[in-house]
């Protein structure tokens, strides 16, 4: 059983707002489609020894005989019909279950292989490599109750053929649902705002629920990993104003910090002149300045403006700003 998606979802760990839909699309070997493995030189070895041991017998009984009578053809047909049956061969990676009249005997591969004909029976060929499987929760309530659509994606491994295929009618579907329902699980105990920023936890929590679950299915969990969350779009827009409003906040914050040590300063400017009013023209000239320095303009100031610093401002303040004009 393999998950396709339609369309396709990009992977991204940031939140998302448009959920892609999945479907479950049955796959006939169990392996993903473009990665099932040709079983011709399987079929090659058998029709080989079937023509081994055809010839062989043929052979045999045309020397015993000493000429060829029509049961020697049905009596070579036959063992070598037997002979095919009862040789097999498992690929590396997989291990085939073998029954004795209905009940386990044993789980053979990977190599060749013997099973008697007509008394033990190849039950089920296990692959046992990592496999990959897509999962998800849709419109699942958080504990804050927002609805969420959650995808996560889960590599897994078959580690006992055995507990795989006598204890699971369909151990790939059962794996599947049982990571979707620890996945609902665990996003049930967590709020929205966990679930976004605590993706990690989230990711562990869930691999913990299926461990103990899987491995009396000779499941062997490897990891979980959350792709995509997505959040209605309604709650999305008040997120986003959240985060603007907090940002603004933050710069009105470091705005007022500024202006708590301009005033400092200006406050010891003030000591320094003697005069209050000097410190509030300097300050005035000052935003003045930043003004024209931000908008690249030019300010025309009156005569009367600047002719108030002259009756503000001590000897020793003018001295130093004509040196400064300088």
């Amino acid at each position: 059983m393999t998950r396709r998606s339609a369309p396709a979802a990009p992977v991204s760990s940031a939140v998302s707002t448009t959920a892609p839909r999945w479907q479950f699309v049955p796959d006939e070997g169990g392996q993903p489609t473009g990665e099932r493995t040709s079983s011709v030189g399987i079929v090659a070895f058998t029709l080989m020894v079937f023509a081994l041991v055809y010839a062989l017998i043929f052979a045999v009984g045309w020397a015993v005989a000493g000429a060829i009578v029509p049961p020697l053809f049905f009596v070579a047909l036959a063992a070598a019909v037997l002979v095919a049956m009862g040789v097999h061969i498992a690929q590396q990676w997989e291990r085939v279950v073998v029954l004795r009249l209905g009940k386990f005997n044993r789980v053979s591969g990977p190599g060749l292989f013997w099973t008697i004909p007509f008394v033990e029976q190849n039950t089920a060929r296990i692959d046992c490599r990592v496999r990959a499987t897509t999962f998800d929760a849709k419109e699942t309530l958080t504990s804050d109750l927002v609805p969420l659509d959650v995808n996560a994606v889960l590599l897994w491994m078959v580690y006992d053929a055995k507990a795989a295929c006598t204890e699971c009618s369909d151990f790939s579907r059962t794996v599947e649902l049982a990571a979707q329902a620890a996945l609902r699980d665990a996003i049930g105990r967590l709020s929205a705002a966990e679930v976004a920023i605590r993706r990690e936890q989230l990711d562990a929590d869930i691999k913990e629920a299926l461990e103990n679950e899987a491995a009396q299915w000779g499941l062997s969990v490897l990891s979980v990993k959350v792709r995509d969350i997505l959040l209605p779009q309604n709650l999305q827009d008040v997120m986003s104003l959240e985060a603007q409003a907090e940002q603004r906040r933050k710069a009105r914050l470091i705005l007022m910090e500024a202006e708590q040590d301009i005033a400092a300063m200006i406050e010891g400017l003030d000591g320094a002149y003697g005069a209050e009013d000097a410190a509030l023209k300097l300050r005035a000239m000052h935003l003045l300045y930043e003004s024209v320095r931000e908008t690249g303009g030019t300010v025309v100031v009156p005569s009367s403006f600047s002719e108030g610093f002259g009756d503000v401002l001590p000897e020793g303040a003018k001295r130093a700003l004509g040196k400064m004009g300088s």
